[in-house]
């Protein structure tokens, strides 16, 4: 007859093995139930909105603005070094003005006025050139004479005459003309004359005066 049966408790690496693996399945299995896919959001409800974003530009026709000058600082200048010992320097002595002396003004000499109407000797007496008058072959063989009075006038710069007229006319215009144009061809030192009155006569023998 076989013996009673005793009770052999399992190795205890068995123990653990089993025990390790049901904790392993448990852990599992509270995993798998607490991840759960989420289900899809719905988005049919939420509304959509357009959004328009335009950018303001500026006209075409105003001009760019130039750019703000930004101030530069001054430098400040450097400050001036004052030597610390001042020399004292004496004055010199003030110099006495002398006034400019005023030139002397040269008594100013009155210009030498023409002298008045002359007679002919003095006339004469001034004159470079006096050529007489030529008696005209005309009058003289006519036989025609007579007396009369020429005036001359006498520029006082060159002393040449300017003018010749008769005061008093010789009776005959052939006589006249020969007076006029030779006391014409007269010349007098220059400020010395400015009129002559020269009285002339024309005999058979010539002009005198």
């Amino acid at each position: 007859m076989p013996g009673p049966l005793l009770f052999k408790p399992a190795p205890k690496w068995q123990v653990l093995s089993a025990f390790g693996g049901a904790i392993l399945v448990h852990s599992l299995a509270v995993a798998l139930a607490f991840h759960k896919e989420p289900p899809p959001i719905d988005t049919s409800d939420i509304p959509t909105a357009t959004i328009e974003a335009t950018l303001d530009q500026p006209p075409a026709d105003e001009p760019t603005p130039p750019p703000e000058d930004i101030p530069i600082p001054e430098v400040p200048p450097p400050p001036e070094i004052q030597p610390e010992f001042h020399e004292e320097q004496t004055p010199p002595p003030q110099k006495k003005i002398q006034q400019k002396a005023q030139p002397i003004k040269a008594p100013q000499v009155a210009a030498a006025k023409p002298p008045g109407m002359m007679s002919a000797s003095q006339g004469k007496a001034n004159a470079i050139s006096a050529p007489r008058p030529d008696y005209p072959y005309e009058a003289r063989s006519r036989h025609i004479t007579g007396s009369g009075v020429c005036v001359v006038t006498v520029d006082t710069g060159s002393g040449n005459v300017t003018d010749a007229t008769m005061a008093q006319s010789i009776g005959n215009p052939i006589l006249d003309n020969s007076a006029v144009s030779a006391f014409k061809r007269w010349r007098f030192k220059p400020g010395s004359v400015s009129k002559v009155k020269i009285p002339i006569t024309f005999t058979m023998t010539g002009a005198s005066y």
